[in-house]
């Protein structure tokens, strides 16, 4: 379990933050030379919006199931379960083809069942007992970087898009509109401590945490 705060900032608040970060913790290796990747997502709920609800109304314990994929890489993709219990976060993952995908955006869910994967299996079963479905596309760009003492990740989410089909997760031509414009979200993730140094550099003032949700924000179209 990790523990999670956001800030949503604006861009003189990111120039000075990650000017900052840049002394002392690095770029996620992932990120490229430029420092920056992105973000492609799948997002999942019912048709009676529970994740969407719990959400809103900050249920102390929920979860959410999400494809996603980086940059246009879709050699690794990853089905994931985000859950958040008493303020804490915790991630679960397990990695699908990109045929596997196609096929749960159809419908075609059997091998779900049968992948021997248990959060295959638990998406098999909420698929099917809970309704889950394909709901939204939630894509972005993010500047990560990363500090050792910790296991600090702070992040930086701009330009947050919405499809407006929800199951056309490969087809960059496919139409998407802003969330939230202008808006540029900031998270701090860390284990059992969050090391000072890093703590001072992250701090603007007169910014509070909140309980920015992009999966939320892009819902509004939808």
């Amino acid at each position: 379990m990790r523990h999670e705060w956001k800030h949503r900032i604006n861009y003189d608040d990111y120039l000075v933050i990650s000017s900052r970060l840049r002394q002392i913790a690095q770029y996620d290796s992932h990120a490229g030379k430029q420092g920056i990747y992105t973000v492609h997502s799948l997002y999942f709920d019912n048709l009676n919006d529970k994740v969407l609800r719990e959400k809103l109304d900050g249920v102390d314990r929920r979860e959410k199931f999400r494809i996603r994929y980086y940059n246009d890489n879709t050699s690794y993709i990853m089905l994931e379960k985000k859950s958040k219990i008493h303020g804490l976060c915790d991630k679960q993952s397990v990695p699908l083809t990109k045929e596997q995908v196609e096929d749960i955006c159809s419908g075609d869910i059997e091998f779900l069942l049968y992948s021997g994967q248990p959060l295959c299996q638990e998406l098999y079963a909420k698929m099917r007992y809970q309704l889950l479905k394909p709901r939204c596309i939630v894509d972005y760009e993010r500047v990560p970087f990363v500090y050792g003492p910790g296991n600090v990740r702070v992040t930086f989410d701009s330009n947050i898009r919405t499809g407006l089909y929800h199951d056309k997760l490969f087809e960059r031509e496919v139409a998407t509109i802003p969330a939230e414009k202008g808006t540029i979200i900031l998270e701090v993730k860390y284990d059992a401590f969050l090391p000072e140094i890093i703590e001072k550099a992250v701090q603007v003032p007169n910014r509070r945490a909140t309980a920015f949700s992009k999966y939320a924000a892009c819902r509004v179209y939808g």
